[in-house]
């Protein structure tokens, strides 16, 4: 199988000899065509001389077919001095009137010419009276042995031009191919390194084409495949610590109990199964993002009011807040379009929020549920009142695991997955979800849904 640059080199080269030999072919014809032209309008006004001369010496045009015989019939070199009356002449001479006076071999002497072919002649012109009429006569052209070199001259002249054409060609399709191929010899090699378990590769960016586009789009994929391998080696890396922590307190208390080296009270045994609703917990974190990643999420849409879900999600969380001395706000002045979505998905995503934002707020803070309509949608937003997160941070934080600064991290039994399946959910009712955040002023996270009336359905 042939390369492309191969490929390449024998297209250019195609293209370079048929363009060469077009043109040496045009030139060859149009050169031999033009010389031949000149010869022959050269000749013409000499016999037109040499006809009027001999009109003005002898009165008539009696014998003037001698004219014709001495220019046209002169003995070759080594051909002897005879006339070659048979030679077909390239001229015929006609009086004022049309009548033929010196035939060349397809007109008869006497015979009357049409007006069209009169209209291809030279007039012979005496003291301004038309004498004559030189009418030229199609011919193969029989040059002398000077001309005849000079047209093989320029023929041989245009082959060598066309060569050095050719090979011009060949050199330029092989320098194209090359310049051309490259990029993709390099992305050939870098694919292959990736294959290989190598994802650091990136190729130069060489050119702004379709080329440049490629080796730009391989270079985002790259870096991207990059990330997403490392982010799930981290993943799986936690997923093992978070299933170690209780999956160890379980197996340990049970062992203990066991061994008798713990008592088997009601309060071991409570740990044993916190520690299991715990590892339950996580389990179905992950069975929900893996659903959501495969596009299986289960959404049952059904429309209802932004206020309504933001009302029933804050008496959820009442209690937890008042025992923390944290000021739970509302902030959702009806009346908002409603909106179609799943109310326990959304539920879901609210809870994981607020669980976050209560984890992290100090006591005596606050949180404030909110719902505005911006344009064609509704923006749910929980702000909260704890130390904020740098605006690096913010733009991490639906990472699956991803653990912020010490002030945020999930020390009272987090799963560390809580945002993430938030951001899932979201995206699975065509919505958004983002982070606002300033260190010193809290954290904010804002859904952004699309609205949709019940009459729209």
């Amino acid at each position: 199988m042939r390369s492309i640059s191969t490929k390449l080199i024998i297209a250019f080269l195609s293209i370079g000899i048929v363009s060469v030999a077009i043109i040496f072919l045009t030139a060859r014809w149009n050169t031999r065509q033009e010389f031949i032209r000149f010869l022959a309008d050269q000749n013409q006004s000499a016999v037109v001389t040499k006809l009027t001369v001999y009109y003005q010496q002898n009165g008539s045009w009696e014998g003037a077919d001698f004219i014709f015989i001495q220019e046209y019939n002169r003995p070759m070199p080594g051909m002897g001095q005879g006339p070659r009356m048979e030679m077909r002449l390239p001229y015929l001479l006609a009086d004022k009137d049309g009548y033929v006076i010196v035939p060349n071999g397809r007109f008869k002497a006497g015979q009357k010419l049409s007006h069209e072919q009169l209209e291809l002649g030279t007039a012979i012109i005496e003291n301004g009276k038309v004498i004559g009429i030189l009418i030229p006569v199609g011919s193969a052209f029989q040059g002398t042995p000077r001309e005849l070199e000079f047209i093989e001259r320029t023929n041989r002249t245009l082959f060598y031009g066309a060569l050095i054409g050719a090979i011009i060609a060949l050199f330029l399709g092989i320098f194209l191919s090359r310049t051309i191929t490259r990029p993709i010899r390099e992305l050939t090699r870098a694919t292959h390194a990736i294959s290989e378990g190598d994802l650091s590769q990136q190729v130069p960016v060489r050119t702004n084409d379709e080329l440049g586009e490629l080796a730009r789009a391989f270079n985002k994929m790259s870096a991207e495949l990059s990330r997403s391998v490392n982010a799930r080696k981290q993943m799986t890396a936690d997923i093992a610590h978070e299933l170690r922590t209780p999956l160890s307190l379980i197996l340990g208390h049970a062992e203990a109990v066991h061994d008798g080296v713990l008592p088997p009270t009601k309060e071991n045994f409570e740990i044993i199964r916190e520690e299991a609703a715990r590892l339950e917990h996580l389990v179905e974190d992950l069975r929900t993002l893996s659903l959501a990643d495969a596009g299986e999420l289960s959404i049952q849409p059904q429309p209802i009011e932004p206020d309504r879900l933001l009302r029933e999600v804050t008496s959820l969380y009442q209690y937890q807040a008042q025992k923390k001395n944290i000021s739970l706000q509302l902030d959702a002045a009806p009346p908002l379009p409603p909106l179609e979505v799943d109310p326990g998905r959304m539920t879901q995503v609210l809870t994981n929020i607020l669980d976050n934002a209560l984890r992290h707020t100090p006591e005596g803070g606050y949180i404030t549920l909110s719902a505005k309509q911006t344009g064609g949608r509704v923006e749910l937003a929980v702000q909260d009142s704890g130390p904020g997160l740098p605006k690096a941070e913010t733009e991490r934080i639906f990472e699956r695991f991803y653990r912020a600064d010490a002030s945020r991290r999930r020390d009272d039994g987090g799963s560390g997955l809580g945002l993430a399946i938030a951001k899932s959910i979201v995206q699975a009712h065509n919505g958004q979800v983002w982070a606002e955040s300033e260190p010193g002023k809290g954290l904010k996270i804002v859904i952004s849904l699309p609205i949709r009336f019940p009459s729209d359905k």
